[in-house]
């Protein structure tokens, strides 16, 4: 019997298959090569478009650990079947909302943000439990690093697909030279095209809709309370919350994951957000940013083999280390803003992030037990996000300090100039800001770590 467990394959597993196809759904979206200008080509401002990202942002910390609890408690899919469905509601918002009156677009976009939100804090976790469970219930756990290394190389491939196609379309350009190779007189102006990715992402979405239905849960987390009620109580809810948190609190491992990949987590994706400006200041054309998006993507095809060989060669220590480093470096040569070549630094941050994604999921999976497993891992999303969230905060007030010095000191530059100058100082911050942070979690977990191993050291000695 356990000589046929070892050799079942995990990717002959449905539950993994739809796994796979659903992130990749889930994440390739036509509109991301044009994320930023898809706002204000809709008539927002700069402004609005960042105070509705901090509107996304802790619409995902409020929810993150309530429906990582509801996932735990009441079956993966269900939560997932709601996942999608939110993403379609909020594609649709978008996709269909006339434009010219400014309130309507702003509160559609709002919506959209709000929905968007939700529909990550569901899928946070629960996915990933579900796979993993999946593989606890085949006797094959020990398979769960090949899985998340396809899982993000497969993910990849939808991201070259998804940013090639994405930038093509929105631009009416591009489309209108298409169309009059099959004989078409007419002239799309971007109004029309700037909604194409929408229509096609909302398409992967109908479809992630029917991959969730065929999921199902597996039968290794269900209590007998789950079999004798569907009744979901907020006393049981707070119970799975309570017990998650302080299983991390208690387990200095966990909370150290949580904490050094929170940090890296947040502090470059702080950096991917204005990865369009930067391209911008190093002298790159416009029509080169879906083609660098497509390279970002060709990446992590190659990342998740490589982070993998890692988990398994190198301790988690010394993962750490080499994350510490690469990320560090990276942060200290792209304040240079260096003509051209600078987009290579800017690759070595999506590795950093590639790189945190993968460690994360593949040691706090390995730690966490099965009936709480996507309740903790909804924890380390609650932890990523509202980080994100107060790092765009803090740096919302540095760029306003930035501006306003610059525009004291240099009164005859043009208000983009001294935006410009202000975004280019303000890069020479990061690295400064992640050594401090990463000072911080060090202090906070490194004793508990020793004193964990003294007292592991002592229990195995007795």
């Amino acid at each position: 019997m356990s000589t046929t467990k070892t050799t079942i394959s995990p990717f002959s597993l449905l539950n993994i298959k739809l796994f796979l196809l659903f992130r990749v759904l889930f994440n390739a979206r036509f509109y991301y090569p044009v994320f930023t200008i898809l706002f204000l080509d809709y008539g927002l401002t700069l402004e609005q478009f960042a105070l509705l990202n901090t509107v996304w942002a802790f619409t995902i910390v409020l929810a993150e650990v309530p429906l990582g609890v509801v996932a735990d408690l009441i079956g993966r899919k269900r939560l997932l079947v709601g996942t999608t469905l939110l993403m379609i509601t909020e594609l649709a918002v978008i996709a269909f909302v006339p434009l010219g009156n400014g309130t309507l677009i702003f509160s559609a976009f709002l919506v959209n943000r709000i929905l968007s939100g939700l529909a990550e804090a569901m899928a946070s976790g629960a996915d990933e439990a579900m796979a993993y469970d999946t593989l606890v219930e085949a006797g094959i756990r020990e398979e769960w690093s090949r899985v998340l290394d396809l899982q993000m190389r497969c993910q990849n491939f939808g991201y070259i697909f998804a940013m090639t196609i994405g930038a093509v379309v929105y631009d009416p350009g591009m489309v209108n030279r298409f169309l009059h190779l099959f004989g078409y007189t007419g002239m799309l102006s971007l109004q029309v095209t700037m909604r194409f990715p929408l229509y096609l992402t909302l398409l992967l979405a109908i479809v992630a809709w029917m991959t969730t239905m065929r999921m199902r849960d597996p039968q290794v987390v269900f209590k007998q309370e789950q079999e004798e009620s569907a009744q979901l109580s907020v006393m049981e809810m707070t119970r799975q919350t309570m017990a998650a948190g302080s299983w991390i609190i208690r387990t200095p491992l966990a909370l150290a994951i949580i904490l050094f990949a929170m940090t890296f987590d947040h502090t470059l994706r702080m950096i991917v957000t204005m990865t369009s400006q930067y391209y911008r200041l190093i002298n790159l054309p416009e029509a080169s940013f879906g083609l660098l998006g497509s390279g970002v993507a060709v990446l992590g095809l190659l990342v998740p083999r490589i982070a993998r060989g890692m988990t398994e060669r190198f301790s988690l220590a010394k993962n750490l280390v080499v994350l510490t480093l690469l990320a560090l470096a990276t942060l200290f040569i792209l304040p240079l803003f260096i003509p051209y070549y600078g987009f290579i630094p800017m690759m070595f941050v999506f590795i950093g992030m590639m790189m945190t994604s993968f460690f994360t999921s593949y040691y706090l999976n390995e730690l966490a037990a099965s009936e709480q497993r996507a309740t903790v891992l909804s924890f380390k999303g609650l932890a990523f996000n509202a980080a994100y969230g107060l790092i765009g905060i803090f740096y919302a007030v540095l760029i306003q300090q930035l501006r306003e010095l610059q525009g004291s000191q240099h009164p005859g530059w043009t208000t983009q100039l001294v935006e410009n100058e202000a975004f280019k100082i303000s890069m020479g911050w990061f690295p400064w800001y992640m050594i401090v942070v990463l000072a911080l979690v060090a202090l906070i977990c490194l004793p508990r770590l020793r004193s964990a191993k003294k007292s592991d050291a002592g229990g195995s000695a007795s």
